[in-house]
C-alpha cells in the first residue's frame, strides 16, 4: 500500500478528467473576486476557506495582465497557511497556465505536470478576473493531483490508517519467514541424518518427508514475498479490479504449486508399494486440475469484465466532452 505511482495517478486522472476539470472551475469561480487585487490580507482568508474543503490545494498567487506575479506565494504546509516571498515579482508569461491565456478568459487547467515548487504532480489552474469590464489580472492554484484524485475517490480516511495497515502486514509476513526457517532447517537435518551411517537404508520414504517440507517452505516464502509486495512494498489500487485479481491470482498459483508437488510426491509413494496413496493422489491431481480452470475462467472472466467498464467510462467521458465543446 505504499503511495500511488505517478504512472496510477495519471491513469486516474485521463479517467475523471472531466470531473477534475469541474470542479477546479468549481473552486476558482468561488474565489474570484477584485478584491484579491485590492486588499492584501482577502487572499490568506480565501486560501484559509479553500484549503479547509479542499486538501489537495498546496499553492494560490497572482499574476498582472503580463504575467508577472504580484503576490507572495500562498502555501499550505502541514495544514498551515505559510507566506512565500519567493515568487514575488518572477515573470511566469511562459507558464502552461498562462500562455495563450488571451484566447481563454474562463478556467484555464494544465495538463499534468511536475511542481517546481513541491516536487509532486500537479496541476495549475487560472482564471482572468475583472472588475467593471477591466482584467486586473489572474488568479492561479496550484493542487496536487495524487491528492485530488485519492480525495475524489474518497480514499483519504483509508490513506491515514496505511501505516497502521503496513505494521500489521510486515509482523504477518516477519512469521511466515520465521516458519519458513523452522521448516528448512528441519528438512536440512533430515538431509543430515540420511548420510549418517545408523539411518542409511532404514526408510526409503524418508526423503519424501524432507521433500515435503521443502514444498511447504517454498509456498509459505512465496505467500508472505506476495504479502509483502502487493501490501506493504507496491501501491496497490483496491479501486481496480485488476490489482485485486491479481493477488488472488498469485495466492491460488502458490496454492496450485504446493497441491501439485504434494499430488506427485503421493503418486510416487504409490508406485513404490504403498497402495493406501493410490487414490488421495488421483484427487489431488483433479483438485489440481479444476483450480487451474477456476483460475483461468477468474482470470478471463475479471479481465473481461475489467475491459467492459473502461469503455463504459471511456463513452461517458467521451459524451461529457461533448457535450461541454457543444456548450
Amino acid at each position: 500500500m505504499a503511495a500511488m505511482s505517478y504512472l496510477s495517478v495519471i491513469e486516474r486522472y485521463h479517467e475523471y478528467e472531466t470531473t477534475v476539470h469541474e470542479l477546479l472551475e468549481s473552486i476558482l469561480t468561488g474565489m474570484a473576486d477584485a478584491d484579491l487585487f485590492h486588499q492584501p490580507k482577502i487572499d490568506i482568508k480565501a486560501m484559509k476557506g479553500i484549503a479547509s474543503s479542499y486538501p489537495f490545494v498546496e499553492l494560490m498567487y497572482l499574476l498582472d495582465t503580463q504575467g508577472q506575479q504580484i503576490s507572495q506565494n500562498i502555501a499550505v504546509v502541514n495544514h498551515q497557511i505559510k507566506l512565500i516571498p519567493l515568487g514575488l515579482n518572477r515573470d511566469r508569461s511562459q507558464r502552461p497556465y498562462f500562455i495563450n491565456r488571451d484566447q481563454s478568459d474562463g478556467v484555464n487547467i494544465t495538463r499534468p505536470y511536475l511542481s517546481n515548487a513541491s516536487g509532486h504532480l500537479c496541476l495549475s489552474a487560472s482564471l482572468a478576473i475583472y472588475q467593471q469590464e477591466k482584467k486586473l489580472g489572474y488568479l492561479v492554484v496550484d493542487v496536487d493531483l495524487t491528492c485530488l484524485i485519492e480525495f475524489m475517490m474518497g480514499d483519504s480516511a483509508r490513506r491515514r490508517v496505511t501505516p497502521a495497515f503496513k505494521a500489521i502486514y510486515g509482523v504477518i509476513v516477519a512469521g511466515l519467514f520465521v516458519l519458513v526457517a523452522v521448516l528448512l532447517w528441519t528438512a536440512l537435518r533430515d538431509i543430515y541424518g540420511l548420510f549418517t551411517v545408523e539411518h542409511i537404508g532404514q526408510d526409503p520414504l524418508q526423503p519424501f518427508g524432507i521433500i515435503i517440507f521443502i514444498t511447504l517452505a517454498l509456498a509459505i516464502f512465496d505467500l508472505g514475498k506476495t504479502i509483502l509486495e502487493e501490501e506493504i512494498l507496491m501501491h496497490k489500487d483496491i479501486f481496480r479490479h485488476s490489482s485485486t485479481r491479481r493477488t488472488i491470482t498469485r495466492f491460488v498459483s502458490t496454492i496450485l504449486i504446493a497441491i501439485s508437488i504434494e499430488a506427485l510426491l503421493t503418486m510416487f509413494k504409490a508406485s513404490l508399494g504403498e497402495k493406501q496413496y493410490i487414490e488421495p493422489a488421483i484427487w489431488m491431481m483433479l483438485a489440481v486440475v479444476g483450480l487451474l480452470v477456476g483460475l483461468g475462467a477468474y482470470v478471463y472472466l475479471g479481465a473481461k469484465a475489467e475491459w467492459l467498464l473502461i469503455k463504459t467510462q471511456a463513452y461517458k467521458n467521451g459524451k461529457n466532452k461533448a457535450g461541454g465543446t457543444t456548450n
